[in-house]
């Protein structure tokens, strides 16, 4: 038996599995399948917002075995073609089991060694940072070196760029590709200026089509083999041929990926506990069917666009608890903030979240995602530097103590969920003479460090 299925034959599939269009895959099988299969665990109504981090293990494992079932009925919707690719129970399994437990993103000095990680787990998990909010042109040099020189962020991402050159980025055009090439350039030459020129890097953010990873991934000067390719697909449970001409790209280059899909609280498969199936589906199916080296665990609440409220911060915790207790795949996972720069609750928001997903076993993180990405330029190094801090500081905590620390903070944010205070733009976060964040930035950054070094998150060293 081969360790997962060649990607000829998922190719194959694609073109020759099961006929199901996606209304009813939306409307159908995803929603009446998960439905079914949480009847079947006992899992429906487990969600306890009143206590948003998961502490029992037990719950996590029902949760794994219940995606693991929903992953071999489903299969993926492949929406080119209208085909369900599936895979074997012994495929999935031997996917898995084969499935990289450590990775180098990087070279020498400057790489970032990803390991598999338990509930608690001491070895840090990393950081990438930020999350490819939009960022202006003129400015994108300046705050991706920026970013790049905070010792505590591992990987970096860099911000999306809609425009080169003053023209606008249209995606599937040539100049999507010319944008993917000149993003990789931009993002060596920032590792450079801040001496990490071998610092390893996601990429490439901005590449809405896969025109823009063609242009990026590999090419001349831009992102290396051993950054890691970024391969975003659509949810819930589904791919296209953009997913699988990045994937075949990336394989073809000899490189490595990361593969996400988040699945939506309130969505197609209904409730968090759906939602967290449908992850945990999803994030399996990665391994035998994308080929990808790490991913997995993304999981969004569509009221909010975000996944800092009670009951996604309930739901990610689970999801990253039954992944690290179950295999021993490089679980990613993502915090979409809701606040903004310059504001004591995207610091709280970001402390919540990531330490939640450190405590709970997962390997990695892209963040932070200020203003929940809606507005141009609202990113600020300061906050990468904080979700950096609180990854590596969360770590090792136990899940009761995270518990506890993410039900301090939850309060004093929660209400404003809805009707978020948005912040301010990186131009007037920081100081562009002394490129420093500015002084009242830099207050509210050491008053809520100081209340979550008091709630017993071990921050004092950073």
């Amino acid at each position: 038996m081969k360790n997962k299925p060649a990607i000829l034959e998922i190719l194959g599939r694609a073109q020759t599995g099961e006929y199901c269009t996606q209304k009813e895959w939306d409307t159908k099988r995803i929603p009446l399948t998960i439905r079914g299969i949480l009847k079947e665990h006992g899992l429906s109504g487990a969600c306890n917002p009143e206590e948003p981090v998961n502490t029992d293990s037990d719950l996590a494992d029902r949760f794994y075995s219940a995606g693991y079932q929903a992953a071999l009925e489903l299969g993926y919707l492949c929406t080119d073609t209208e085909r369900i690719v599936r895979v074997s129970d012994e495929e999935l399994a031997n996917s898995l089991k084969h499935a990289p437990s450590e990775l180098t993103i990087g070279e020498g000095k400057d790489a970032t060694v990803v390991k598999s990680r338990t509930p608690s787990d001491p070895y840090p998990m990393k950081a990438i940072a930020p999350f490819g909010i939009t960022v202006s042109e003129e400015v994108y040099p300046l705050m991706t070196y920026l970013i790049a020189n905070e010792r505590e962020v591992d990987i970096l991402n860099g911000g999306s760029l809609t425009t080169i050159g003053g023209q606008e980025v249209m995606s599937g055009t040539p100049i999507e590709t010319l944008m993917g090439h000149e993003q990789g350039i931009m993002m060596r030459e920032a590792r450079r200026r801040a001496g990490r020129p071998d610092m390893g890097a996601l990429g490439c953010v901005s590449a809405v089509t896969e025109y823009g990873q063609f242009g990026a991934y590999g090419s001349r000067g831009a992102y290396r083999a051993t950054d890691l390719a970024l391969i975003l697909f659509p949810a819930e449970m589904k791919i296209d041929y953009r997913t699988l001409h990045k994937v075949v790209h990336t394989l073809n280059m000899g490189g490595i990926m990361n593969c996400a899909s988040p699945a939506m609280i309130g969505g197609m498969p209904g409730p968090p506990e759906g939602a967290i199936v449908s992850t945990i589906a999803c994030a399996v199916l990665s391994y035998a069917i994308l080929q990808n080296h790490a991913g997995g665990g993304e999981i969004y609440d569509v009221r909010y666009l975000a996944n800092v409220n009670r009951e996604a911060m309930w739901a990610m915790s689970v999801v990253y608890q039954a992944l690290s207790r179950n295999t021993h795949i490089l679980v990613h996972g993502i915090a979409n903030q809701v606040s903004g720069p310059g504001t004591e609750n995207l610091l709280r928001e970001i402390a919540a979240s990531i330490a939640l997903m450190a405590a709970s076993g997962a390997s990695l993180n892209t963040g932070p995602r200020s203003a929940g990405g809606k507005l141009t330029d609202h990113i600020t190094p300061l906050e990468c530097r904080w979700m950096a801090e609180v990854s590596h500081a969360g770590s090792g905590m136990e899940l009761g103590h995270v518990n506890e620390v993410v039900k301090a903070l939850i309060p004093q944010y929660e209400d404003s969920i809805k009707e978020p205070d948005l912040g301010i733009p990186f131009q007037q976060a920081y100081d562009m003479e002394t490129l420093q964040p500015t002084a009242e930035w830099e207050a509210t950054y050491r008053k809520v460090k100081e209340e979550c070094i008091d709630l017993g998150v071990p921050l004092d060293a950073f």
